[in-house]
């Protein structure tokens, strides 16, 4: 991953900065997490990083296609690996467990969307909210 990322940034003129090099990694460790979550985590290195840096460092990743965003509420959004993005995210509304699933689990919708209206589905910014489980009982 880090090559790869490493010769996007480059082919684009961009430099590797240790501030690229932590949010990046930040992502990774964490999963989904918001850019404050991503902020905190580098700032455990790199005190000086602020969240405009944080921000302006996701945008650019996301444009090279290395992040992708969700979200999963009326907050901020959510960043992940964009190599980890094939899935859709189900919130419960009473506990906010979030469970990824297969974009498979959600075919018959895809496809009755696409029969019907002609919509082409990006699943993998799919959010179905409702409840969990445990919260139904």
């Amino acid at each position: 991953m880090a090559e790869t990322w490493h010769e996007e940034l480059r082919a684009r003129g961009y430099r590797i900065t240790p501030q690229r090099q932590l949010v990046l990694e930040a992502v990774t460790e964490l999963g989904h997490a918001t850019p404050e979550d991503i902020c905190c985590r580098v700032q455990q290195t790199a005190r000086g990083v602020n969240i405009s840096t944080v921000y302006r460092t996701l945008e650019l990743l996301e444009e090279l296609g290395l992040v992708t965003h969700t979200h999963l509420g009326h907050g901020a959004p959510t960043y992940h690996l964009a190599s980890e993005a094939d899935h859709v995210h189900l919130v419960c509304r009473g506990c906010g467990e979030v469970t990824e699933v297969a974009p498979a689990m959600v075919d018959g919708l895809v496809s009755a969307l696409d029969d019907e209206l002609g919509f082409a589905t990006d699943v993998r910014h799919l959010t179905v909210f409702g409840a969990c489980r445990k919260c139904r009982l």
